[in-house]
């Protein structure tokens, strides 16, 4: 069955419990739990399991250096990573549900691109135009900003694309590029504008970064994402009925319009609280939804919550490669994201297209 086919079944021939899901879930909760105790361990300054445990179960027993590098180093990057990871794949398998497409995603409508200029104009006009509200929201006016940002530009598509009550999808998708477009123009004005020390600054964060993560960041990162996260999964039926047409959901008694904008929304609420913390990390809302509806179909009530499991490990994954690969440097997540998922993804849809690798 394609991929397109698959997304569009029927939701009536979906089994709500099967043992592939539930055998799904198991082996990526431990999965994750693996790779998360091997990004501790992992690194310039290399840990044992035992030690590992040790530090993370009896503090006070570790070493000062296996505390720092093990609660104030990795711990809060990895967690962060989770997070980014699972806000990026689950707003990734919401926006394909509601496009009825397989290749959408965040940064489709403009969501990831605006959330970018809203951080990049919080780091460059932090000292001037915006230094009320620096001063007035602190460390969350990066995140703020970020949100704003991507709201603002998937309200603008959203307002192109809405005409007499009804919002045309396919012109969505359209304003969407454009809006890409100038909001990708606006924030090379302002990496124009920006100091050296700025620049240096942006210039890495652009490629996507977790580095300079710590449990501060994660308590903002994860009010923003959790909350839209926790607001996106009840959406799960709405958006099996729309797999079957808008008209169909709306018979279902289901309020699609209200429904649109709530999913939208939420995806820049996550999206631009992860850009804001990690910069753009590509592939993860595209790949992860993909995958996974390839093991356990396209019921959103699985679906969501599997992405989200999914992205985190990928995300997990990435980052601890990033680490370690060329140990002590390091290479930057969104392009290590890139080498893993572009290719993955060609070879992915080459067999989905037809039927071989």
């Amino acid at each position: 069955m394609s991929t397109i086919s698959t997304l569009t079944a029927p939701v009536a021939r979906m089994r709500w419990l099967e043992p592939r899901i539930g055998l799904t879930l198991v082996a990526l909760f431990i999965l994750l739990l693996v790779l998360v105790v091997m990004g501790i361990q992992s690194g310039p300054v290399a840990l044992t399991w035992q030690q590992v445990w040790q530090t993370l179960l009896d503090p006070a027993a570790a070493t000062v250096q296996e505390r720092v590098v093990v609660w104030e180093l990795r711990l809060p990057r990895l967690v962060l990573g989770m997070l980014v990871g699972s806000a990026l794949a689950v707003s990734g398998a919401a926006l394909q549900g509601l496009f009825r497409n397989p290749l959408a995603d965040p940064g489709l409508l403009g969501v990831a691109s605006g959330a970018a200029l809203g951080a990049v104009a919080c780091i460059v006009l932090a000292g001037s135009v915006l230094a009320p509200l620096h001063d007035a929201l602190g460390r969350h006016a990066l995140p703020v900003m970020a949100f704003a940002g991507g709201a603002i530009a998937t309200l603008l598509a959203w307002q192109v694309a809405r005409q007499s009550g009804v919002t045309s999808i396919a012109t969505l998708l359209l304003a969407g590029i454009a809006i890409n477009t100038i909001a990708g123009a606006a924030t090379g004005v302002l990496t124009f504008l920006a100091s050296d020390t700025e620049l240096r600054s942006l210039t890495f964060w652009t490629m996507g970064s977790l580095a300079f993560a710590n449990w501060q960041d994660v308590k903002i990162v994860a009010l923003w994402i959790l909350s839209g996260t926790a607001l996106m999964l009840p959406l799960a039926k709405p958006l099996n009925a729309l797999l079957l047409g808008e008209q169909v959901a709306g018979h279902l008694g289901y309020r699609v319009e209200q429904i649109k904008i709530a999913l939208v929304l939420l995806s820049a609420l996550v999206v631009g609280a992860s850009v804001a913390m990690a910069g753009p990390i590509g592939f993860v809302g595209l790949l992860v939804p993909h995958l996974i509806r390839t093991v356990v179909g396209a019921n959103h009530q699985w679906l969501l919550p599997l992405s989200a499991l999914s992205g985190a490990l990928l995300v997990v994954l990435a980052d601890t490669l990033c680490r370690t690969l060329l140990a002590p440097a390091e290479l930057p997540i969104g392009l290590v994201m890139a080498l893993i998922g572009g290719p993955f993804f060609l070879l992915l849809l080459r067999k989905t297209l037809y039927g071989h690798g």
